[in-house]
C-alpha cells in the first residue's frame, strides 16, 4: 500500500487546517505504516504558482508548512516529506502526460470554472491543466491509495482515466501506472469562524480573533475562546436544541473534535449551563491538545537549517521512487533519454 497526498503551502495555518486535514494525515502515517505500507506527503508548491502568488511569501509558507507538519505529528523518519519544486518528474511526467489527457475532460473540471471566477480567459493555463499536474503526483509514484475530499474526486477519478488510457496507448501490454483508488478520510469537524458560525475559519478573515492559529500562545487561545461569538441561551441537553444556533454548534463540534466526542457527549456533561462556564472548559481542552504542537512549531519554524534538511532528504527518496516510472513513460513513448 502507498498512499500519497499534498498539501498546498499557506500561510498562517489555523485550528480548521490541524482538524480538517493534517490530523488525518498523522492517522494515516500510524495506520499505513502499521501494514508495512508508505505514505509520501508533499507541499504543493508548483500548484500554488498557478494562481497569483508572491514569491518571498511562497517560500516562507512551505516551510512553515514543513514545521507545522512535523511539529502536528508527521514524522520524517516514517512518512517521505518534501516538496514539488525539489523533485522536477513532478513538471516532467504532467508534460507527458499532457499528450494523453483530454480537452474535452479538463473542460469538466469543476474547480477550474470555481476558481477562474468570470475572468476565465485571464486566468493562467497552469489554472487549466492543474488536474493533469495531480495527476502526475500520484501516478509517479504508483499510488495505490489517495485521500480525497468531495471537492478533489473528481481529479483522481481524472488521473485514473488518464492512467488507463496511457497504459492502453503506449503500454504495449505492460501497466506503465497503478490506478489509484480513493481513501475517503474520516468526516471531519467543520471547524466555523469564532465571529461568525456561518462562515469557515480562514486565514483570509481580516479578523485575528475568528481563528486560533498554530502560533497563539495559551493566554491568546484562551482570550480568542473568551472573545467567540455566542448567544445569551444555555447550553441544550440535546443536539435538536442547538439548531438555528450556529455559534453554539460550532463550539460545541470543536469540543467534540478536540476530545474525540459526540455532540451529544458534549451536552450531557454542558448541556444546561452557560457560554461563562463552557468557554473556559474549550480553552482549557484547547490549550491541553495545541499547546504541545503550538511550541514545536515555534521551535522548527526558527530552525530553517533543520526544515531545509527535511525537505532535500524527502526530496531525495522521492526522486528515487519516482524515476523507474518516469523513465518507463518515456520508453513507452518513444522518446530516447541520453
Amino acid at each position: 500500500m502507498r498512499v500519497v497526498s499534498g498539501i498546498q503551502p499557506t500561510g498562517n495555518l489555523h485550528l480548521g487546517n490541524y482538524l480538517g486535514a493534517i490530523r488525518n494525515w498523522v492517522r494515516m502515517q500510524d495506520e499505513v505504516g502499521r501494514e508495512g505500507g508508505q505514505c509520501l506527503f508533499f507541499l504543493a508548491d508548483l500548484h500554488a504558482i498557478s494562481m497569483p502568488h508572491d514569491p518571498a511569501e511562497l517560500s516562507a509558507n512551505t516551510l512553515g508548512m514543513v514545521a507545522a507538519l512535523v511539529a502536528c505529528g508527521i514524522d520524517p523518519e516514517r512518512s517521505i516529506l518534501f516538496n514539488q519544486a525539489q523533485v522536477p518528474a513532478h513538471a516532467e511526467l504532467q508534460w507527458l502526460l499532457n499528450g494523453t489527457a483530454r480537452i474535452g475532460w479538463l473542460n469538466r473540471m469543476t474547480q477550474f470554472k470555481d476558481k477562474s471566477g468570470k475572468n476565465r480567459e485571464g486566468a493562467s493555463v497552469a489554472l487549466y491543466t492543474y488536474p493533469v499536474l495531480q495527476a502526475a503526483d500520484v501516478l509517479l509514484y504508483q499510488a495505490t491509495h489517495v485521500p480525497v475530499g468531495e471537492d478533489q474526486k473528481q481529479h483522481l477519478e481524472l488521473a485514473r482515466d488518464i492512467a488507463q488510457k496511457f497504459n492502453h496507448d503506449f503500454g504495449g501490454g505492460e501497466e506503465i501506472f497503478t490506478l489509484p483508488e480513493p481513501i475517503i478520510p474520516p468526516e471531519s469537524a467543520r471547524i466555523m469562524s469564532l465571529r461568525d458560525g456561518t462562515a469557515k475559519m480562514s486565514k483570509s478573515d481580516p479578523s485575528e480573533m475568528s481563528r486560533i492559529s498554530l502560533s497563539d500562545d495559551a493566554d491568546t487561545m484562551m482570550r480568542k475562546v473568551k472573545k467567540a461569538k455566542t448567544d445569551p441561551e444555555p447550553l441544550p441537553s440535546e443536539p435538536g436544541g442547538l439548531e438555528g444556533r450556529p455559534e453554539a454548534v460550532n463550539l460545541v463540534s470543536l469540543y467534540g473534535a478536540l476530545s474525540g466526542r459526540s455532540v451529544q457527549s458534549v451536552l450531557d456533561e454542558f448541556g444546561g449551563q452557560g457560554f461563562g462556564a463552557f468557554k473556559p472548559a474549550l480553552g482549557e481542552l484547547l490549550i491541553e491538545t495545541l499547546g504541545p504542537i503550538t511550541q514545536r512549531f515555534t521551535e522548527l519554524k526558527a530552525d530553517r537549517e533543520a526544515l531545509d534538511a527535511i525537505l532535500a532528504r524527502g526530496a531525495a527518496e522521492a526522486r528515487e521512487i519516482g524515476r523507474p516510472t518516469l523513465n518507463k513513460a518515456y520508453r513507452a513513448l518513444g522518446l530516447v533519454r541520453g
